[in-house]
């Protein structure tokens, strides 16, 4: 079994890698996709979205981090996966499935999901580009517009000599919203033989059951859900132990954590994305812990990160007051 922490652009950034793997439960975690056009890009882009290539490839707690490319053109994703290749990732990722509007229109994603001859060659070309020891893996959804193509689409991506794929069990059309399909994944898993993660609307210890009785997969990826309750994934990884793990963090902790989170972003991001990462994070925060629900109504008014900053010390002085 193994626990991966999903890409989410602009959401699951290095900063909250950082604060999610503190948590436990987290096996790996692949980065945001970095979008590859028709140039070879300098180091320092890569740096920008996996800074935790200077530091052996880990996040603070030692969670290895896998990049994440997007591109179509399989000579230029080889020749970037070799460039990134040499600063020493646990593999290299591509993104086949991220259904951004934006990103479709540029051919990237999910709408390389029509073209299964493509997605073989892409995997094929980065896979001879980079070191045979390296992993090679990919993330795909069920389709475009349909999942008819779905069985066609893993089998390309097997052949081209992937070691691994994440199934997002929506297609692009179907967006983020309920059901994920994860039966679909259990008839991938019925004709291919490389190690299948299951992926898509797993936010509780509930559904990830659920998931891996009808997809058929005992790994899973963990996206939204883990931003939501961070202690997902030990939770899920507690389930049949003889010392389960609770399902929640209790408040004292989790606000802890969104300190340690708030002290990060003002070091790495611009002043004007940091309060708006703030009320990111609360907004799905209060779909399980109350007390989010208000931190999330009194920050939302706050642009001026100074603002929030006296917030964050009134309720540091609270809960020391309790805690003594």
């Amino acid at each position: 079994m193994s626990l991966l922490l999903a890409p989410m652009e602009g959401l699951l950034d290095f900063v909250l890698r950082d604060i999610l793997t503190r948590v436990g439960g987290v096996d790996r975690c692949v980065s945001e996709f970095i979008r590859v056009t028709d140039t070879l890009l300098p180091e320092r882009v890569f740096l920008r979205f996996v800074p935790e290539l200077m530091h052996a490839g880990k996040t603070a707690a030692g969670i290895a981090v896998r990049p994440q490319l997007l591109g179509s053109d399989p000579v230029c994703l080889a020749e970037n996966a070799a460039s990134l290749a040499s600063l020493g990732p646990d593999g290299i990722d591509l993104n086949f499935g991220c259904p951004s509007p934006v990103v479709n229109r540029h051919r990237g994603g999910s709408a390389l999901l029509d073209e299964p001859e493509l997605l073989y060659r892409i995997v094929l070309a980065v896979r001879r580009a980079v070191p045979t020891h390296l992993p090679v893996s990919a993330k795909m959804r069920l389709g475009l517009h349909d999942d008819t193509r779905a069985e066609a689409c893993a089998l390309a991506i097997e052949a081209a000599g992937a070691s691994e794929l994440v199934v997002h069990a929506r297609t692009k059309s179907d967006g983020y919203r309920p059901p994920a399909y994860w039966e679909r994944i259990a008839d991938i898993c019925q004709v291919v033989r490389l190690p299948l993660v299951a992926n898509g609307e797993i936010w509780t210890v509930a559904d990830a059951l659920r998931c891996r009785q009808l997809s058929g997969c005992q790994s899973l990826m963990l996206g939204r859900g883990m931003v939501a309750n961070p202690a997902l994934a030990r939770a899920i990884r507690g389930v049949g132990t003889l010392h389960p793990e609770p399902l929640t963090l209790p408040w004292p902790e989790l606000f802890c954590l969104i300190d340690q989170f708030w002290c990060l972003v003002l070091q790495h991001l611009d002043r004007d994305q940091q309060t708006g990462r703030l009320k990111q994070w609360l907004n799905l925060l209060r779909r399980v812990y109350p007390q989010a629900q208000a931190a999330f109504m009194a920050v939302r008014q706050y642009h001026d990160p100074r603002d929030a900053e006296h917030w964050f010390e009134l309720q540091r002085q609270q809960l020391n007051s309790v805690s003594y």
